[in-house]
């Protein structure tokens, strides 16, 4: 399994060897992590079969053509490109498109009944808010930042883009996009539950450093498509840890 993996990365016509790469991916740091990516794969696979659960090739066809519509893949020559590019066959990527349907449809069959409930039980959870963030790593730069908004009414965007340190906030002027309660840290959620659009939050620390956040937009409860795959997402990791648990334990 672990050479098969190593293997489908090799770039064509490359002098690259396995050990090289693998070499690689030790110093780099990444080498658990692509471990438990090979791991949590087989698991999925495994689960997959053993409930019969299998791709028909229609959604394949319908899940490569949403794909290349989202990637504006339009012709032949542009998915040659792109495949190129990302030095992968096209018997790779269709396997990468197969095997996240097959997530998709165990998702779906372990935990689907279950949405609704776990919704009603935890609806605050899902509230969709869009959030800005200033990001730093000392408390007294925070509190100074802190001073400016709430005393000066200085600029969020001009002292994210000149002060904040997460990289995401520092290119957007502050924003990081919308995200369900649910996703956010624990202390960010917490912090944020009852802030009001527009109110400066913080500095709120966390294991990344101190946050200045400000609300921007709340949005009406709703159980929409990303938040019933977000359900299914927090319902799934847990049950998949353990099973990888298991396994261990088993093996071990």
């Amino acid at each position: 399994m672990i050479q098969t993996t190593t293997q489908s990365l090799l770039p064509i016509a490359s002098t690259l060897t396995e050990k090289e790469i693998i070499a690689y991916l030790r110093r780099s740091r990444r080498w658990s992590e692509i471990l438990n990516a090979v791991e949590q794969e087989a698991t999925i696979a495994a689960f997959c079969q053993q409930f019969g659960i299998e791709i028909t090739n229609e959604e394949l066809q319908a899940a490569g053509d949403a794909f290349r519509l989202q990637h504006r893949l339009l012709g032949i020559q542009q998915t040659q490109a792109w495949l190129k590019q990302q030095r992968i066959t096209l018997e790779e990527w269709s396997e990468g498109i197969r095997h996240q349907l097959l997530l998709t449809k165990l998702k779906e069959h372990l935990f689907g009944t279950d949405v609704d409930a776990h919704y009603i039980n935890n609806r605050d959870r899902y509230r969709r808010v869009a959030l800005s963030q200033i990001l730093v790593p000392d408390l007294d730069a925070a509190l100074a930042i802190v001073q400016l908004l709430r005393e000066q009414n200085a600029s969020f965007c001009a002292l994210a883009l000149e002060h904040s340190k997460g990289k995401q906030s520092q290119e957007n002027g502050g924003f990081i996009g919308i995200r369900f309660l649910a996703e956010l840290m624990p202390e960010i959620e917490q912090g944020i539950s009852e802030a009001k659009e527009g109110e400066i939050i913080g500095p709120i620390q966390t294991k990344l450093g101190y946050h200045i956040l400000r609300v921007e937009k709340w949005f009406p409860h709703q159980l929409s498509e990303s938040a019933r795959e977000q359900i299914l997402e927090s319902l799934f990791q847990p049950w998949l840890q353990e099973q990888q648990n298991n396994l261990a334990f088993t093996n071990g």
